[in-house]
């Protein structure tokens, strides 16, 4: 053999032996097999593993303040008559959104067993819409003092100030802060069933279920559902609690349960507890002079698949405390002293977080990750089954030796 072709065979690192000097033991037969079905298990989980779509999350700070927030609620009132409440959402900017319960929102009332009462039930709506019907397109209804109507005589009927229906006097009264109570002897609610309505539900024990969606800024605010019609006024946010405080009956109250509260649409790959924690959440403590609030921190939150959709949502944390209006010590904390005020109702104050969520949908692994960790792994058996014949077959060899002698 010739110097430079020595000088080649040098740099084998992979020396041979003939077989004749190879030595194979049932031992080493053994270590082989349980190399090569520990390699094929390591490949397969390395190979599902490179399969599997994970979800890698991103943080960064949210600059999609001009969209707007998508909220989602269906909370059941079974001691709170539909007539009685009402639903306002507020925020910082000063935007108010008024009775969405009347607008916006479907309500259902619901007997005092919790069953819903169908339409065909629902006979005093008909009547109304005859009675209204009625009316002579002149007519110009009385505001009972609520409005100035002294100007009304002369000027045509587009330019009267005028209270056509139930409802224009009842936010009549409540912008001069006047107390409606159930709009007895109110002319417009007498004619067209209000009274009776709201009498009748209040005796039968009606409930509520308040369902809808709306669109909130996304800013700090709440969304409150309270007694009676509400009125804004620079300085303050007002309920005539009139037609509340005059029931007798003390069960009437905001006990409830919330059935769906969200904002944005659903993914399914958030789990419940994590997008809506509010879900199934019953609260029966507490009577008719109760306050409930919830405190949400919401989280927005994006969706970036595989396949290209981009979908934006949220997802927010929540806290709870309720206390009774007259305030004193808690009957099950003796400690905690709640403070006396405020209104009865169920209150939402959101907190929008300046920090977003992205989530990535990714394939786990890359083609050379997966790669590189099959041959690791090949090369970690082969180096471990190596070892591990060496030890046995020393540890038998130096037994025999002992035998013999």
């Amino acid at each position: 053999m010739s110097t430079k072709q020595k000088g080649i065979l040098s740099y084998d690192a992979f020396s041979k032996t003939v077989d004749e000097a190879r030595i194979r033991t049932r031992s080493g037969a053994l270590i082989t097999l349980g190399c090569v079905f520990t390699l094929i298990y390591l490949i397969l989980s390395e190979w599902f593993t490179f399969n599997t779509v994970v979800i890698r999350p991103e943080l960064v700070v949210d600059r999609d303040r001009a969209l707007k927030l998508d909220l989602n609620l269906d909370i059941t009132f079974p001691n709170m008559p539909c007539d009685v409440m009402s639903l306002d959402i507020m925020d910082v900017s000063g935007e108010l959104q008024l009775d969405l319960v009347n607008v916006g929102f479907t309500k259902t009332r619901l007997d005092s067993q919790g069953n819903a009462i169908s339409e065909s039930v629902l006979t005093v709506g008909d009547d109304e819409v005859e009675k209204v019907a009625e009316v002579d397109a002149e007519y110009c209804g009385p505001c009972y003092g609520s409005k100035d109507q002294g100007q009304n005589e002369g000027k045509p009927r587009s330019e009267q100030v005028c209270c056509d229906d139930c409802e224009a006097v009842k936010k009549s009264y409540a912008a001069v802060g006047w107390a409606f109570f159930d709009g007895e002897n109110v002319e417009q609610c007498e004619r067209e069933g209000y009274v009776a309505r709201v009498k009748n539900s209040i005796a039968a024990k009606e409930g509520c279920r308040v369902k809808g969606t709306a669109q909130l800024n996304r800013i700090n605010g709440n969304l409150h559902f309270a007694p009676g019609a509400s009125f804004t006024s620079p300085q303050r946010h007002v309920h005539d609690l009139s037609l509340y405080n005059k029931i007798e009956d003390q069960e009437v109250s905001f006990k409830h349960e919330i059935n769906h509260f969200s904002f944005g649409p659903a993914v399914k790959q958030l789990e419940k507890s994590a997008s809506n924690p509010l879900d199934g959440q019953i609260k029966t403590i507490g009577g008719k002079q109760h306050l409930y609030s919830y405190f949400l921190k919401i989280v927005p939150t994006r969706f970036e698949f595989l396949n290209g959709t981009v979908l934006e949502t949220n997802q927010f944390s929540t806290t709870h405390h309720d206390r009774p209006l007259f305030g004193g010590r808690d009957e099950d904390h003796p400690n905690t002293l709640h403070a006396r005020g405020g209104i009865p109702g169920l209150f939402f104050n959101f907190e929008m977080s300046a920090v977003k969520v992205i989530n990535r949908e990714q394939w786990s692994d890359t083609w050379g990750g997966f790669l590189l960790n099959v041959i690791s792994a090949i090369g970690g058996i082969v180096t471990v089954g190596a070892v591990l014949d060496k030890g046995v077959y020393a540890a038998n060899k130096a037994i025999k030796g002992k035998k013999e002698k």
